[in-house]
């Protein structure tokens, strides 16, 4: 990995609190790999040899039901580790990641992960709490499911979207990467008919933009509201 720079994993997290020299030998352990979108980084069950570091794009968690439907749980932002079996005490992996968008990560061997979270001040620390920001998240999702109505679910599923991958365009703010109607209704619970009915509705009052794998949120003042009606 002598073709990255070390100042390219400084900003982040797990890796914040060490010096160069640290972060050089972490590298030269590193393997990279641009993922086309769509493409699975892992599936689960799989056996977690690997761990990565998503550096550009979104990946995609997605869990198989019990009767063997895929349903979206939660999106990783770059900056972020995935695939942390190790983290979670597993050696298998407990969900498929999908890239979203064309990404690209580095990833180590899971042998090294002890030797990561003894060796490097600050790595195991930074890691738990991301685990713990996305079982928040998902246990969040699981009240929204069971108290909130429709209409609020998907709003609070979009501010979520933009907060951790949005980007300002002309009209507002963009989902960063390609996500459909089909992608929305998994990550709330609900048909894909709901979610083009308002969709479509809110698209006519100026509350978003839809079409093309692409949604723009036009207000998100007025979404917010929604989400917390």
């Amino acid at each position: 990995m002598h073709k990255l720079d070390e100042s390219l994993l400084s900003p982040l997290p797990p890796f914040s609190k060490l010096g160069k020299t640290q972060i050089r030998t972490i590298l030269d352990q590193a393997t990279s790999r641009r993922i086309e979108s769509g493409a699975a980084v892992f599936h689960e069950g799989a056996l977690a040899e690997r761990f990565f570091l998503l550096l550009d794009g979104t990946i995609r968690v997605v869990k198989t039901t019990a009767d063997g439907e895929q349903v979206t749980s939660i999106h990783i932002p770059a900056g972020q580790l995935f695939g942390i079996a190790k983290a979670l005490s597993r050696t298998t992996y407990p969900a498929t990641a999908r890239a979203a968008s064309e990404a690209l990560a580095l990833s180590w061997p899971t042998t090294l992960w002890d030797n990561f979270v003894t060796e490097y001040s600050g790595f195991a620390t930074e890691t738990y709490k991301t685990v713990g920001d996305r079982l928040g998240e998902l246990n969040t999702r699981v009240i929204e499911m069971s108290t909130q109505h429709v209409e609020q679910r998907i709003a609070r599923a979009l501010l979520r979207l933009i907060s951790q991958s949005g980007r300002q365009v002309e009209q507002g703010i963009e989902i960063s990467f390609p996500i459909t109607r089909k992608d929305v209704s998994e990550m709330t619970g609900t048909t894909l008919q709901t979610v083009s009915r308002l969709l479509s509705s809110w698209e006519k009052n100026g509350l978003v933009t839809s079409k093309r794998k692409k949604i723009i949120i036009c207000n998100p003042h007025q979404l917010a509201i929604l989400g917390e009606a």
